[in-house]
């Protein structure tokens, strides 16, 4: 479709849902939809909870952010549970100013963003409605109009609570051009922008010298003095502050903890009473939530000063760290590349995995267990199938540090890098090599890092390396073995048969001259041989094998080599080691002959065709596993 027709249908559609009517008709509404009355932090669950809840193993997934946020389902349904939750069931915790606490580029701004951004697309839907007193430039709760005295009875008959009270301007605006009659009073439906100032707000301070406090609570009009006769007129009175044009939604404060302390003793009535001081009127009321976000240093310094008790204890404190899977990191990347100008570059499969294992070695702590290395955690905590462990220890492991992932490199240097790297050469495909080089190198110049962290941050990247010379040799390997998946069925049935044969103490049928023979026990050893099976422990994992086949079966599930993780490895490794030798002479020759020639075009070309590589970084990534088993 045409923009211009898409933007004419967009205006039609906001055209579609205006809505216009007296009070006694919203009350009407009230009837019929009770949920418009809700306060902003119950929308925002609701907002929250109606993209979707996925719950798995107790734990919560929360679709709203899964676009955006990786890696932080932990942190995020923590959030949720333990502030928006109960603050929309009205419990005190709705009375506290929300700050996330984080490191650098951990993706603070970005939870605070799609708030925004959720509230705006929220408040078009019929569940996120929001109706507010035409004419008031706090778009006020019309429930406001109703008289403290008669809100038992509202209460009675609508099941719906009533706070605050109705504001300066309004007061006069009923009496003025309603006669008092609440029943008239027009009200509309209103959507929150925060590029018009609708029930989205965002205070960043400034020179403390120079910012007035009218940024957050509004102003007198000294133009309009002369024609309404007093600075307490509410008529003379700009409600414009970013208090005033956020109530009903959210304010963003930011860098709230660098702020002077006039603009912070105005939240401690807000977040308290649900009201602010303006002007020269009585306290106006507001609902709203205010979200702030810093790093851990500003939050220590600011708890350490005594004179931010009483702030402090109208504060609650979420922390969002850094993400600790190398799956989702490697999303977080792929997120910010597609967003960039380099979206274009041919980056080689495993390069953006390789620079998420070394940016998450950095923030991972040893565990106090002496059975697991730093790889080792890496692989669990990413979901990884590990040998010998299972949820339990994860989750061990992850209460051993409370402070794990709140420090290590974060996702815009491996951007700054990567672009760096595209940039600088002019490439129009990159590798894992050429990445780990450019970490290797940006170390220097990264302000934050020490001598002694470089060489721990060293030491991570060869460990990256590492993995990456596995999964390239695998990647070859894959590539080298014509039909993969048959040759892997084939040696594993033919490896079952021997086991079974093993197990049972029964004897095999010879397929072409249809003696019986006995198992092949060099077949046998030769594969298990590949993930250090000892002689002692053979008959154990034959038999483990034996009665994962059972288990499959009695579910009606077919038993095949990727049902097992060691399995599967040995029977990797097999076929790799047969083929080892061919690889190292086609890759390593300088002057190939037509045989092998024929063999390298037809691996580049699986390598490009089901891999996901350029004929570039195929042809690299022969070289490269080449000269590894050259060694």
């Amino acid at each position: 479709m045409d923009i211009l027709k898409k933007v004419e249908q967009y205006r039609l559609q906001e055209e579609a849902l205006k809505w216009e009517g007296t009070f006694a008709e919203y009350l009407e509404l009230l009837k019929e939809k009770p949920w418009v009355a809700q306060s902003s932090h119950s929308r925002i669950y609701n907002m929250i909870k109606d993209a979707g809840v996925e719950e798995k193993n107790g734990k919560k997934k929360y679709h709203f952010f899964s676009k955006e946020l990786f890696g932080l389902e932990e942190a995020l349904e923590k959030l949720v549970e333990e502030y928006f939750h109960p603050s929309a069931k009205r419990l005190d915790v709705r009375k506290r100013i929300l700050l996330l606490m984080g490191p650098v580029s951990g993706g603070k701004s970005t939870l605070v963003t799609m708030l925004k951004r959720g509230l705006e697309n929220y408040t078009r839907t019929d569940r996120g409605a929001v109706f507010a007193i035409k004419g008031c430039p706090m778009h006020e709760d019309p429930l406001h109009l109703i008289p403290p005295h008669l809100r038992p009875d509202f209460y009675a008959q609508y099941g719906i609570r009533i706070e605050g009270n109705l504001s300066p301007l309004n007061t006069m605006r009923l009496e003025e051009e309603y006669g008092g009659r609440i029943e008239d009073v027009i009200v509309e439906r209103i959507f929150f922008s925060e590029d018009k100032r609708v029930g989205v707000g965002t205070f960043s301070p400034s020179d403390p010298k120079s910012q007035d406090i009218a940024d957050l609570t509004g102003s007198i009009d000294f133009s309009t003095i002369a024609e309404y006769g007093s600075e307490s007129d509410p008529r003379a009175y700009r409600f414009d502050g970013e208090l005033n044009k956020a109530n009903r939604g959210l304010m963003e404060f930011q860098e709230m903890l660098k702020c002077d302390e006039k603009f912070l003793w105005h939240l401690l009535s807000l977040t308290q009473e649900g009201n602010f001081k303006a002007g020269r009127f009585a306290l106006i009321s507001a609902d709203e939530l205010v979200v702030a976000h810093t790093n851990e240093t500003e939050y220590r310094s600011f708890i350490a000063n005594k004179k931010n008790e009483a702030l402090h204890s109208r504060i609650i404190v979420m922390p969002v760290p850094y993400n600790l899977k190398v799956s989702q990191e490697e999303r977080i990347y792929e997120k910010m590349i597609r967003e960039s100008d380099v979206a274009d570059v041919h980056i080689a499969p495993h390069t953006l995995r390789v620079a998420a294992m070394f940016t998450i070695l950095t923030r991972l702590h040893d565990s106090k267990r002496s059975d697991v290395d730093l790889i080792k955690k890496m692989r669990l905590y990413d979901g990884e199938n590990v040998e010998g462990y299972n949820s339990a220890d994860v989750e061990e492991m992850k209460k051993e540090f409370q402070e794990e992932g709140m420090s290590g490199i974060d996702p815009r240097y491996v951007i700054n890098r990567i672009s760096s790297t595209i940039i600088r050469k002019g490439m129009t495909s990159i590798n894992a090599l050429d990445v780990l080089r450019s970490l290797k190198e940006g170390l220097d110049q990264h302000p934050s890092i020490t001598n002694e962290l470089r060489e721990k941050y060293l030491n991570y990247i060869s460990l990256a390396r590492k993995e990456y010379d596995e999964i390239a040799k695998k990647e070859v390997q894959k590539a080298f073995v014509y039909s993969y998946e048959e040759s892997a069925k084939t040696l594993m049935d033919n490896y079952l048969d021997n086991v079974e044969s093993f197990c049972n103490k029964t004897k095999l049928r010879d397929p072409l001259t249809g003696e019986e023979i006995n198992p092949d026990e060099k077949l046998m050893r030769s594969i298990e041989e590949q993930i250090g099976i000892s002689e002692n422990a053979k008959k154990a994992f034959r038999e483990e094998i034996l009665i994962r086949i059972s288990a499959l079966a009695r579910k009606g599930k077919r038993f095949d080599y990727r049902s097992h993780a060691r399995l599967k490895e040995a029977i990797q490794k097999k076929l790799f080691a047969d083929l080892k030798d061919v690889v190292k002479i086609t890759t390593s020759s300088t002057t190939p002959d037509e045989q092998q020639l024929k063999k390298v075009n037809e691996v580049v070309a699986r390598l490009i065709d089901e891999h996901g590589y350029n004929s570039t970084s195929a042809n690299e990534l022969l070289r490269y596993v080449g000269s590894l088993l050259n060694r």
